[in-house]
């Protein structure tokens, strides 16, 4: 079910983003050996890990929060249609968050294809469920799409989160729960709500 987004604010967003994480982060991701809470978990740590600016720590973080927002529900190797849960999360956070983050969120789908079309050696180390919603979501880019993703003023950031989104599917890797993040979560939150006046 969709959250009633209108009834949220600057000082409840993030709390409503961890109870997700507490309430659902341990639902199946996509045939992956991690669950989902996992995975944007794992992909935020090892951002932080890097010393990753926080742009690209909460980008990782949050990259897959359509996957608990969107009225398409999850996406499952049974798939026979992409479920966008890319533009479902972006529209949840785009009323709270730098666009660069909504960005991360919005496009790393389109991010794969991208990679897909431009780095042959990108392709060949997508796990089979990847490359499975990599059918679903149109394939490689056509040059057409790939010049006028090139045009993001993001696409350094939105990259950087695909290869955390990739990164982020270890079955034996130890991470902070979400709250280890809130701060930083808010502190995006608050730059954005700043630039909003």
């Amino acid at each position: 079910m969709r959250p009633d987004i209108d009834s949220l604010s600057r000082e409840t967003i993030v709390d409503f983003i961890g109870s997700i994480f507490d309430r659902r982060g341990g639902e199946e991701y996509l045939g992956e050996p991690v669950n989902m809470g996992q995975h944007m978990l794992q992909g935020a740590t090892i951002a932080e890990q890097n010393g990753q600016p926080e742009e690209i720590i909460v980008g990782a973080l949050l990259h897959d929060i359509g996957h608990f927002t969107s009225e398409f529900g999850t996406f499952t190797m049974g798939d026979t249609e992409d479920r966008h849960h890319e533009d479902a999360g972006a529209e949840v956070l785009e009323r709270f968050f730098p666009s660069v983050i909504t960005h991360c969120v919005r496009y790393h789908v389109a991010a794969k294809r991208y990679l897909c079309a431009t780095r042959p050696e990108y392709y060949r180390r997508l796990s089979e469920a990847s490359i499975h919603s990599l059918n679903l979501q149109g394939g490689p880019m056509s040059a057409e799409e790939t010049a006028e993703f090139e045009k993001n003023p993001n696409l350094d950031q939105i990259i950087a989160v695909r290869y955390l989104d990739d990164a982020g599917k270890r079955p034996d890797m130890e991470t902070p729960d979400f709250w280890h993040f809130a701060p930083m979560v808010q502190r995006m939150v608050d730059q954005h709500s700043e630039t909003q006046i």
